[in-house]
């Protein structure tokens, strides 16, 4: 046998990565761990509770509920031609699924410390995981709104839908990508100061009332215009009235509010990811 055969290896794990760095092809190979975690996710989270999956049409109908009891009938708040009840379901389900993403993967090194150290798959993967799983069950609240969006229509509410709704789909990916930047950012954090943890469901909570959830984005304009800055620089704000638009034909598009939403996103994308391969290497010392 010669001396100078070279053995070929199929992996090289090693520290030394670029700067930005996503192998799709690696994480096409691991395809298969990324579906059964998504299956873990969506199967597993309401395995022994009594209503089940439920709860994935019981959180949004009831929030939307409350939303409307509060913000409609006792604070007047007006949503146009469309039902209240519609407008805050929409709301809701759009900014519940940028929520889940976010909350989620904000804390992905220290619910999988223990998986992390013990065997190597790409770590993007566990973040990956979480945004798709939460994506079926985004898909399955929509068709709750479906459902309700037929009955309003069908006792002669003013809705319509137009041609943009076939740039809903970007919009999803927009908060995708966004949830997924933020939470990898606050779970890089969260491995060297703990009690980060506790401030990003209070931090969530504060993010919605800026978010146009249960307002039309020009009505904090009118009523609040000192304020109103707060809104409109968060690009969640345009996502949301850009949703209400695409689905119920309330509201407006803002180029520039788009234009605005599009360059944050991919900027705390990027950075997201260059803070979370960073973190990778050493955080299993300080978790």
């Amino acid at each position: 046998m010669s001396t100078e055969s070279k053995d070929q290896w199929l992996y090289t794990i090693s520290s030394k990565r670029k700067l930005i760095n996503i192998n799709f092809k690696e994480i096409w190979q691991y395809r298969d761990l990324l579906l059964l975690f998504v299956k873990r996710d969506v199967i597993t989270v309401y395995k022994q509770t009594i209503l089940g999956p439920l709860w994935y049409f019981i959180q949004p109908l009831f929030t939307a509920i409350t939303f409307t009891l509060i913000f409609n009938k006792v604070a007047n708040i007006e949503t146009g031609a469309v039902p209240p009840f519609l407008f805050n379901l929409a709301s809701v389900s759009v900014w519940g699924y940028f929520r889940t993403c976010l909350t989620a993967t904000s804390d992905t090194f220290k619910s999988n410390a223990a998986i992390f150290s013990k065997v190597y798959f790409p770590r993007i993967i566990s973040p990956l995981s979480l945004v798709t799983s939460n994506l079926v069950k985004f898909g399955i609240q929509m068709l709750l709104f479906i459902c309700f969006y037929i009955y309003y229509y069908s006792q002669g509410a003013s809705l319509s839908i137009g041609s943009s709704l076939l740039f809903f789909p970007l919009l999803v990916v927009l908060m995708a990508m966004l949830g997924l930047g933020l939470g990898m950012i606050i779970s890089s954090m969260v491995t060297k100061y703990r009690d980060l943890k506790f401030l990003v469901a209070f931090g969530v909570q504060l993010l919605m009332y800026i978010s146009a959830v249960m307002y039309p984005l020009a009505l904090i304009r009118e009523k609040l215009p000192k304020i109103a800055w707060l809104v409109e620089y968060n690009p969640m704000a345009y996502i949301i009235e850009s949703a209400r638009y695409m689905l119920l034909g309330e509201g407006t598009i803002s180029t520039f509010g788009l234009v605005y939403t599009v360059v944050v996103t991919i900027v705390i994308f990027f950075v997201g990811i260059i803070i979370f391969n960073k973190t990778e290497k050493t955080f299993i010392d300080t978790v």
